[in-house]
């Protein structure tokens, strides 16, 4: 008979996927700024790519408190993501849209990060480990903050210039 699957399995298993994904992000922001239209924009996808760097140590961080390796697990849904993102990349380049495009990729990628690091910050509470809440808790209010800026650039004039054109 197979091991009974636990909660401390799926934390892991959830780990390891928004481990994959940060790394996987970290290669697309350089891609996205470079896109970017808006200098606003490329700045706040540059800063962001600072911050995955960051998000990234401290997933490391919390692995080791695990006592486990550092170890990503495929996440297809970030793949399509970001695969979703080229696309408009090359559909839309060149045009007043293309900006606004970005927008809606890099916001897909913040609601799927702030998705799973809710979760993994929910369970780690439950389960009374503290420290790694707190890591999690760190990263989760990055994601949000950076998908509020993104917000605010795209209705402060991306999404105006978009529809203007």
């Amino acid at each position: 008979m197979a091991k009974q699957k636990t909660l401390d399995d799926l934390f892991l298993d959830t780990l390891k996927d928004i481990y994959f994904a940060e790394r996987q992000i970290l290669k697309a922001l350089p891609k996205m700024a470079r896109a970017a239209q808006s200098e606003d924009l490329a700045v706040a996808f540059r800063n962001h790519k600072e911050e995955t760097e960051g998000q990234i140590e401290r997933l490391q961080e919390v692995f080791e408190l695990l006592g486990k390796s550092a170890r990503g697990k495929t996440c297809e849904a970030i793949q399509g993501i970001i695969a979703e993102g080229e696309e408009i990349i090359e559909e839309f380049d060149g045009t007043p849209a293309l900006d606004a495009g970005l927008i809606s990729s890099a916001q897909a990628v913040e609601h799927y990060e702030m998705a799973r690091y809710g979760t993994l910050l929910a369970w780690a509470k439950l389960m009374k480990r503290d420290a790694i809440a707190k890591l999690l808790e760190e990263t989760y209010e990055q994601e949000s903050n950076a998908d509020l800026e993104l917000s605010k650039l795209a209705e402060k004039a991306i999404n105006l210039e978009a529809q203007a054109a």
